[in-house]
């Protein structure tokens, strides 16, 4: 997918999103149960809530402990993570190419941060965070669950040329493993009611071995 047609989607819709989904996980459990062990996981070096948005994660993850700075491709987007927690380091990045230095992270959330990429797009995103993790380096992946991808030229009532992917676990667990990045688990939660999209969630720990 276009990564310059991702990057101004989301520069579209960046206050509409923040306003609507910076504080989601006050009403998600599982996902703040996963980021609390993701944050006891990672207690040594540096953190990037990869594809950080408005830095409802960051900022989730700042407030256990956790030595995070956000990234993401949409400027917008960052605008509105610094306006919203303006003691946090939010900086652009391209997951397909990330400036960090090889095995200079102790870990990486992902959540929702492969909607927009391609299967070949996600491989690359995968090579990534294995190269820029330290040895024993976590990644935390959320995504929805299914086969299609789904083109919209709306979002939060703004114009945009939009597809977001849908992915099978299994699939998914191929890929990392192919990486260089070893499962640790894996866990599919039903949605939340009311609260977000209806679709399944899978959550997978990975880890760069030693």
């Amino acid at each position: 997918m276009d990564v310059g047609q991702i990057r101004r989607g989301y520069d579209a819709v960046a206050r509409a999103y923040a306003d609507r989904f910076v504080d989601e996980l006050d009403h998600k459990p599982f996902d703040r149960a996963w980021l609390d062990r993701f944050a006891a996981l990672t207690a040594v070096g540096r953190v990037c809530d990869l594809g950080c948005g408005p830095g409802q994660v960051a900022a989730y993850l700042h407030a256990r402990g956790v030595d995070v700075f956000g990234a993401d491709l949409s400027e917008e987007m960052l605008r509105q993570a610094r306006r919203l927690h303006p003691s946090l380091e939010f900086r652009r990045e391209d997951m397909l190419r990330l400036s960090h230095d090889d095995g200079s992270l102790g870990g990486i959330a992902a959540f929702y941060s492969i909607v927009n990429l391609s299967p070949d797009q996600v491989d690359a995103a995968f090579r990534e965070c294995r190269r820029v993790l330290a040895p024993d380096g976590h990644l935390l992946l959320a995504f929805h669950i299914g086969d299609e991808t789904r083109h919209i030229d709306e979002f939060l009532d703004h114009p945009v040329s939009m597809d977001f992917s849908f992915f099978q676990p299994d699939d998914i667990l191929v890929r990392l493993e192919t990486a260089g990045l070893s499962v640790a688990e894996v866990t599919i939660r039903y949605p939340y009611k009311d609260v977000e999209y209806p679709s399944k969630r899978a959550y997978v720990l990975a880890r760069k071995p030693n």
